[in-house]
């Protein structure tokens, strides 16, 4: 196994086009072509996760947090990043890191998980991202009406919230003039034709757009090839910032914060409180208090989340019980969901959960 195939795998559920533009998510430090037996899942990539993976004989790291984040205008060892770096290069150790671009995707996100392991059904993105699809029109002869269509879809095109392989198309008129160059379609250079066409149309995430137009053109029988490519405002169902859904019973606040301490392992939650019984609850694994009008104004009764500032909780008096579970707490399960994701295509790969703790924040009970 390579490095480039477990990365692959992660890519594919959560590509690096949908990270946020201040991240820095992905190969921290490593060869992709570095030949691995094992891998190690954590949170947050530190010195004495080095020193585990070193121990347990993993030569990749896979940690949701980045542990490149700034630049970096020296490596000397000062800081904690520049030793766990030098550390990681001393062993070839890989890092890679899988962040916001795993917040924003719905299917295996990071609040995909945690709405699962708080009941929640019937799962929504809480505030969809906009201008991340593309409609991609092209005009072929009948004949080719299935071979194009199959190549939209092959390219990762058509895929609407839960279903695939959604296209349009209609059949008309096209005319055309060839030039001197051109080839003729049937009759002589210069002289106007016309022949019957099919329009097929598709959605395809913006940062496909090229793999399909090329997808298409290697199939396509015109000697210069009739599309359109239309940038769309629309609502993307599967990208965008936390979850919303439905817990199978309503309760009443405290038998809520006893849910989230019993399904999140929580020593404590810092909470509003609320009057009334908690149905509908919006989660965002990590600090997601931009997120708390969207919560409100998606009729959410709760809103999970972490690093709540003291005069955000004033926001949600009486709309909302806002919780606090704390950062790391909110997003620890994101270890399963490398698991999953790689024991799905490789169940006999050698895959460790890291066993160092590296939450920097300590609980006196």
């Amino acid at each position: 196994m390579k490095v480039k195939d477990i990365t692959a795998l992660i890519e594919a559920i959560a590509p690096p086009a949908y990270q946020e533009s201040y991240d820095n998510a992905g190969l921290q430090t490593g060869d992709p072509e570095q030949s691995i037996e094992a891998v190690l899942l954590c949170l947050d990539s530190t010195e004495a996760v080095v020193d585990e993976a070193i121990q347990k004989g993993c030569k990749l790291i896979i940690a949701h947090h980045p542990l490149i984040f700034k630049g970096l205008k020296q490596i000397n060892g000062k800081t904690d990043v520049e030793r766990t770096l030098i550390k990681a290069i001393r062993n070839g150790i890989a890092i890679y890191a899988a962040h916001t671009n795993l917040d924003n995707v719905f299917y295996k996100g990071v609040n995909h998980k945690l709405a699962q392991r708080l009941g929640l059904l019937s799962p929504q993105i809480l505030q969809p991202k906009t201008g991340q699809l593309v409609k991609l029109v092209v005009y072929v002869p009948p004949a080719y009406e299935d071979t194009i269509r199959q190549a939209f879809f092959d390219a990762g095109a058509g895929n609407i919230g839960r279903y695939s392989e959604c296209s349009f198309s209609m059949t008309g008129q096209g005319t055309f003039r060839p030039g001197a160059d051109a080839k003729p379609f049937s009759g002589q250079n210069g002289i106007r034709e016309q022949a019957e066409e099919v329009r097929i149309e598709a959605l395809v995430p913006a940062h496909l757009s090229d793999k399909v137009l090329i997808s298409v053109r290697a199939v396509h029988p015109y000697e210069e090839m009739a599309y359109e490519q239309i940038a769309l405002e629309n609502a993307h169902a599967e990208l965008g910032s936390g979850m919303i859904g439905t817990l199978p019973e309503p309760m009443d606040a405290l038998e809520f914060l006893n849910l989230l301490k019993n399904k999140l392992d929580l020593a404590l939650v810092k909470h509003t409180n609320f009057e009334g019984k908690i149905s509908r609850v919006a989660v965002c694994g990590g600090s997601g208090s931009f997120l708390l009008s969207a919560a409100i104004r998606s009729g959410a009764d709760a809103f999970v989340t972490a690093d709540v500032k003291y005069h955000e909780f004033f926001d949600a008096i009486g709309k909302l019980m806002f919780c606090d579970v704390g950062h790391y707490e909110s997003e620890i399960s994101t270890l399963e969901l490398f698991y999953e994701v790689i024991q799905e295509k490789f169940p006999t790969f050698a895959v460790r959960f890291c066993e160092t703790s590296t939450n920097p924040i300590h609980y006196h009970k």
